[in-house]
């Protein structure tokens, strides 16, 4: 694809593209594959400057080099942008290493409210095999902290259709969690 028109119809017309990117896509695949150190990469921009072809398209005149010596210019931008992020992203890390941030005592206190929270989880992950209906009361009264009669009323319905199901709940919850939902005894109408 020599002639300006046919790149120029790469942005708007399927088989122009096509024929573009088969005739060209080894020698950018090349390029880009001399310059960064892995095929992940190498994919990544190698698509990325085919995309950057794609947009500027619109804009190849007959003054332009070649349609391959373009390809090696937008090429080269790509490339030199991917690189110079990434050695931004380095810079950042580098001195932004969070471990050296945290003393020992911090890290404990992340671990201990990480553990601390565990139970929240597995009653959250158990909650998802019960009911919807179930699922609320007991989200209510044991992790939010409110009583059967709170909960009810949160909930539009009766405090012993409140309890009724809290009791279900518990039932079935009883076999998955490592401690008992608590008994809540307070159901006052």
């Amino acid at each position: 694809m020599k002639s300006v028109a046919g790149v120029a119809a790469i942005g708007r017309d399927p088989d122009a593209l096509e024929a573009f990117y088969r005739e060209h896509l080894e020698a950018v695949q090349r390029f880009v594959a001399r310059r960064v150190g892995s095929p992940e990469d190498a994919a990544d921009l190698t698509a990325e400057v085919f995309l950057a072809a794609i947009r500027a398209s619109h804009a190849y005149r007959g003054d332009a080099p070649a349609p391959l010596a373009w390809l090696y210019g937008i090429a080269r931008r790509v490339v030199a942008s991917h690189h110079r992020s990434t050695d931004r992203a380095l810079r950042a890390a580098a001195r932004i290493d969070a471990r050296e941030l945290l003393d020992e005592d911090a890290t404990d206190r992340i671990v201990a409210r990480i553990d601390s929270q565990r139970a929240a989880r597995e009653v959250y992950q158990s909650l998802l095999e019960l009911p919807e209906r179930q699922q609320s009361v007991v989200e209510l009264v044991a992790v939010d902290g409110l009583s059967l009669t709170e909960a009810a009323a949160a909930l539009g319905i009766s405090p012993g259709n409140a309890r009724v199901l809290y009791h279900r709940a518990r039932r079935r919850l009883a076999l998955a969690l490592p401690q008992p939902l608590p008994d809540t005894l307070e159901v006052t109408p």
